[in-house]
């Protein structure tokens, strides 16, 4: 898998279009697996502000835990981003989202989590948010990286409060050492110029 990271955060370097001056904060929506591991990657990143752990994508009206997780309501674990766009843009986050924070070429599932609900997916809130996306799985494909991403249509429900911050609170909890300690280091070692502490 690192030679497909080395290949992705490559493919992207040009892509991602500088952050631009704006007077509002924006939201991402982002789906890659276990939301502890998304959440706790994109907390340490620059411009972002806010990182909420919950569910995108599905057809039922509300999403839980324990409902999402039986995989029948066809949600994702997914994580809301709130970042500031003068700081760093949508581009770039997805950057970090396709070389860091999962393995965009994984179906359904990521490292040992497996089932529709870890699949990775975007969920643009608007139309350029749509364009980016698609223009970045398009250069990676282009590229020969097989990529597993989808643009999904999909409202978030945040996830139940023992989920969020887990990994900050918890963070020598033994899924966090093995599966998410090593995507910190990686955003650190790949984007320090986006690491924040």
């Amino acid at each position: 898998m690192k030679s497909v990271k080395l290949l992705i955060a490559a493919s992207l370097a040009t892509s991602a279009s500088a952050a631009a001056p704006a007077s509002h904060a924006e939201t991402a929506v982002l789906a890659g697996g276990c939301f502890w591991g998304m959440e706790a990657v994109f907390e340490h990143v620059k411009g972002v502000t806010d990182v909420v752990s919950g569910f995108a994508g599905g057809a039922a009206k509300d999403a839980s835990y324990d409902r999402v997780s039986s995989e029948s309501t066809r949600h994702a674990e997914a994580v809301k981003i709130t970042y500031d766009p003068s700081r760093i843009s949508y581009a770039q986050l997805l950057q970090i989202y396709f070389a860091v924070a999962h393995d965009p070429t994984e179906v359904n599932r990521q490292g040992p989590d497996v089932g529709p609900s870890y699949r990775s997916a975007i969920f643009p809130q608007n139309a350029q948010q749509r364009a980016l996306a698609a223009k970045m799985i398009g250069t990676l494909k282009s590229r020969g990286v097989k990529v597993a991403t989808k643009i999904e249509p999909g409202h978030f429900y945040p996830a139940e409060a023992y989920h969020q911050d887990f990994e900050r609170k918890h963070p020598d909890y033994p899924y966090i050492v093995v599966n998410d300690l090593p995507k910190l280091a990686r955003l650190k070692a790949t984007y320090p110029q986006w690491w924040k502490a």
